[in-house]
């Protein structure tokens, strides 16, 4: 078979030389996470497993759905001898949950978190034309507080929980960089300056040295810009562009220039070169109104969860990625919130290149400890450091309009400070210190812990469209509906305090036609949705105009998130099936949607 996932990992920021590793590796469970001790770790394993894809899928041809407390990955390469001269770094796009790499023996890395990439210079274990031998011990406890996001601490699905995923999950690649190397940029739009502005970190800062960056568009060169590599540990560039060449990126235009980045010598030789791409697009923000390039956008924003029934959170192919942009697109949604995962990169580079919005988010459900809801929820520091690994890798992406570190936490508010609050206000502060530029959702839906987060939403699946219209009415008094939900009527959420706001999860409308044809009633674990089913098919587009209705008719609604884009498991109120697959008529779902919203009136 051909080589699965084989397109290049890292598309904003792309090198030339790259050997992709996924295929076929050894591979063995390790239950009881004693195969350091008893030598797996020196040993060839007993089973094989395709990369990228988790044991628990199909595609991995392992398909074992029990806990795995950790496995074991092997595999020996050949680094390309043309690479001689350079070192081989090794690439690992994401590993659930705690990673050690050994290479020809030797630790080369350590890593916690299962969303984010991390790497390792080969250097000094292995060169060019040389053999590396590298194993993979992926540990992945169900108990005690991780990020998780959808997987399921218990055997089997339940609710909105899934299938677990461990160990290796997306590309594992090696890739040749010079000595002294060009690291990744960070590539800041700036639309009323008509420019970018480029952070390009360097290995180490040599005497002479220059980074030179080139914009271009399909008409050819824009403009370029020199900077000493040899004073500042990350030289920045400001991109001017003329104004006849300048594009706005947006839903409607998803206009990209290409970025060339080279770091030159003090001879006058580029040492490093990278292709990279970037979008001019702004988000400002002005009373409840959240404004894209100075306008009002309604975003009608789809919850995805990127799951896909042969492979889980490992996209079955590229293709699939798209496929999930077009499909959304085609049912009249302009964007997505990027639901309790960390997407693979080449999402986002997607959805860069279709105009699609996108809201980033952590899969930091997980944390639970209890249901006592005075201290239920106690996330770690190891959250935080993941999540700035997140928002660090996805800086650039115009695409990305906002972000939400954390999903649905609950947790009363008393008179002292939690765990949770601790974490949370560290999330929300790593965050607006790591990208100045979008505005920041502390909690999605439930508790609201930091006082001055930039947006305020809430999570409504109220399936009356009169009661749900009632409910979203008040935003014009400044009390807005919101996920109080306490003890005792003891609230959840600090007050609100005037920001932009949207319901950013309703709907969910459970409807499976096969159920309903045979019969079958209630909620179930083997299909169910939110709230009481929809007769039959019309019922179903009655009910989701009407609550759509409720949320373009409101002036100060900068946008919503509908419940979901396709069927998960025996969660069953998508648009789609979990094959993605036709399930209602999507030109009328479509038609529904894309009327003009009152918030569009400008």
């Amino acid at each position: 078979m051909s080589q699965p996932r084989a397109e290049y990992p890292r598309p904003q920021f792309v090198r030339a030389e790259w050997v992709n590793l996924n295929g076929e590796w050894q591979f063995e469970v390790d239950r009881s996470d004693s195969g350091l001790e008893r030598g797996v770790r020196e040993r060839d394993l007993a089973q094989r497993i395709t990369v990228p894809f988790a044991p628990e899928t199909q595609l991995s041809g392992i398909e074992n759905v029990d806990f795995l407390e950790a496995v074991w990955y092997r595999t020996t390469v050949t680094i390309p001898a043309e690479w001689s001269g350079k070192d081989a770094v090794l690439h690992f796009q994401a590993v659930d949950h705690d990673a050690t790499v050994w290479v020809n023996g030797v630790e080369v890395v350590r890593h916690r978190g299962g969303f984010t990439p991390f790497s390792a210079n080969l250097s000094k274990v292995a060169q060019p034309g040389e053999e590396a031998t590298i194993v993979v011990r992926a540990r992945d406890t169900h108990k005690g507080p991780q990020a998780r996001g959808k997987q399921s601490q218990l055997y089997f699905n339940h609710s909105c929980l899934y299938t677990r995923t461990t160990g290796i999950w997306q590309t594992v690649w090696l890739e040749a960089v010079p000595a002294v190397h060009l690291g990744r940029p960070r590539i800041t739009p700036d639309v009323a300056g008509s420019s970018f502005h480029l952070e390009v970190p360097v290995s180490a800062n040599k005497p002479d040295w220059k980074i030179r960056a080139t914009l271009k568009d399909s008409d050819g060169e824009v403009t370029r810009a020199e900077v000493r590599a040899d004073l500042d540990l990350a030289p920045r560039l400001t991109l001017q562009i003329p104004a006849d060449r300048v594009r706005h990126w947006d839903t409607t235009d998803p206009h990209l220039y290409d970025v060339l980045l080279e770091l030159i010598d003090a001879n006058g030789n580029v040492v490093d070169t990278a292709d990279s791409y970037a979008g001019l697009r702004s988000v400002s923000i002005n009373g409840k109104a959240i404004l894209i390039n100075g306008r009002h956008v309604f975003q009608r924003l789809v919850l995805d969860q990127g799951y896909w029934p042969e492979s889980l959170m490992t996209a079955p192919s590229d293709e699939a990625l798209v496929r999930d942009i077009e499909l959304s697109i085609a049912a009249g949604f302009n964007g997505a919130r990027l639901h309790q995962k960390v997407f693979e990169e080449r999402f986002l580079y997607h959805a860069d290149r279709l105009g699609y919005l996108v809201w980033g988010e952590f899969g930091d459900w997980g944390s639970g400890v209890g249901d006592t809801g005075n201290d239920n929820q106690q996330p770690t520091a190891s959250y935080v450091a993941q999540w700035l690994e997140a928002v660090e890798r996805d800086y650039s992406h115009p695409s990305i309009i906002g972000w939400c570190p954390l999903n649905e936490t609950h947790q009363l508010l008393h008179d002292r400070i939690t765990q949770l609050d601790d974490v949370t206000r560290a999330m929300f502060l790593a965050t607006k210190a790591a990208d100045t530029t979008r505005p920041v959702l502390d909690a999605s839906g439930y508790s609201h812990r930091v006082p001055e987060t930039d947006v305020w939403d809430s999570h409504n699946y109220e399936q009356d469209p009169t009661e749900f219209a009632k409910q979203m009415a008040d935003l014009v008094d400044d009390k807005p509906y919101g996920n109080v939900g306490g003890h005792d009527g003891r609230p959840i959420s600090q007050p609100y305090a005037g920001q932009p706001y949207f319901c950013s999860e309703f709907g969910g409308i459970w409807w499976n036609a096969e159920a309903a044809a045979a019969g079958k009633s209630g909620r179930s674990e083997d299909s169910w949705g939110y709230g009481q089913r929809v007769a039959d098919e019309e019922e179903f587009y009655t009910r989701f105009a009407g609550l759509v209705d409720a949320l373009l008719d409101n002036p100060l609604m900068f946008g919503y998130c509908y419940t979901q884009l396709t069927d998960v498991f025996q969660e069953e109120n998508g648009i789609y099936r979990f094959d993605r697959s036709s399930k209602l008529d999507v030109p009328r779902i479509q038609k529904i949607q894309v009327r003009q919203a009152a918030y569009e009136r400008d």
